[in-house]
């Protein structure tokens, strides 16, 4: 799985429960975990961004995902990644291959389905607080790994009295800053399992790399 992927898959929609001290940030993080839980069906449409003043990189993709159970589907910057909760698959189109992965309980990466089911004792969580954006009261929730990692801080913008993310940004140690802006939110809406069917014969001339 490429790197634009796998680090939505681990941040995008992440609900912790952190280490932290700051009770106000523990309780919003809570109930927001809570409410995520109880959706059947998740569909979101959302702008990826990644910057980097250093490198002059500053490019934008929009993306889809939709989740329903333990199965997700996602569509990323030329990237298409099914998942039926047991094997995974991702088509990547410049380099016209699909990887199909098993899909293991005690894997420790983190899937849509995992991250609204798991609870995260790794970071400590501030409340930094509240403004309004467009109308709506937006709560701002900063988390730093309480160990060294990859990642050097997450920042949740959360609607208050939806309880809905409504941006994400994570900084890197290497001065990289990814941001997923929340454009449609839906709930609840019937999807069929098709959606998360990887039909390979519409790929015929990609390579199939089978890593199970």
């Amino acid at each position: 799985m490429t790197r634009i992927t796998a680090i939505f898959i681990t941040f995008l929609f992440i609900f912790l429960q952190s280490a932290a001290q700051d009770s106000k940030a523990n309780k919003i993080l809570e109930e927001l975990k809570e409410k995520t839980r109880s959706y059947l069906t998740i569909q979101a449409e959302f702008t990826y961004s990644v910057t980097n003043p250093q490198q002059d990189l500053n490019e934008s993709f929009n993306g889809v995902l939709y989740i329903k159970g333990d199965s997700y589907r996602l569509s990323l910057a030329g990237q298409l990644v099914i998942c039926d909760g047991e094997t995974s698959w991702t088509y990547i189109e410049d380099a016209q291959e699909v990887q199909i992965n098993s899909v293991e309980e005690e894997d420790e990466s983190l899937t849509p389905s995992k991250i609204f089911n798991s609870v995260f004792d790794d970071y400590t969580s501030q409340f930094t607080g509240e403004y309004n954006q467009d109308g709506r009261i937006l709560q701002k929730i900063e988390l730093t790994p309480v160990e060294n990692k990859s990642f050097s801080k997450i920042i949740l913008e959360i609607d208050k009295f939806k309880l809905e993310i409504v941006q994400l940004a994570v900084s890197d140690i290497s001065g990289n800053r990814y941001s997923y802006k929340i454009t449609r939110f839906n709930t609840g809406m019937p999807i069929g399992d098709d959606k998360f069917t990887f039909n390979i014969n519409a790929f015929p001339d990609a390579e199939i790399i089978d890593m199970r």
